[in-house]
């Protein structure tokens, strides 16, 4: 794990923020769900992917299109083709 120098102090609520910096660099957008992992006490952060639209499949291999509105696993992807072929015909 990289070191980046930023400190901030933990509120009495339990809340922290992250220096934009660091959201950056991570890819954390505003608002995006983000997972909690304790690992010997140690907190790390994840994004948290989102669910593919037809499978409710939570994967890291999801295509996300329309800036995160449509999510879709390989096979929703496949199945949404196969839906698309039959409308165009």
């Amino acid at each position: 794990m990289k070191r980046t120098g930023a400190i901030v102090t933990l509120q009495h609520v339990g809340r922290i923020s992250i220096p934009v910096e660091i959201r950056q660099q991570a890819g954390f957008s505003l608002k995006a769900p983000v997972e909690f992992h304790l690992e010997n006490k140690q907190v790390r952060l994840k994004r948290h992917p989102k669910a593919c639209l037809f499978t409710e499949e939570i994967s890291e291999d999801n295509l996300v299109l329309a800036n995160g509105q449509i999510v879709l696993s390989p096979e929703g992807a496949e199945y949404l083709l196969e839906q698309l072929e039959k409308y165009m015909q």
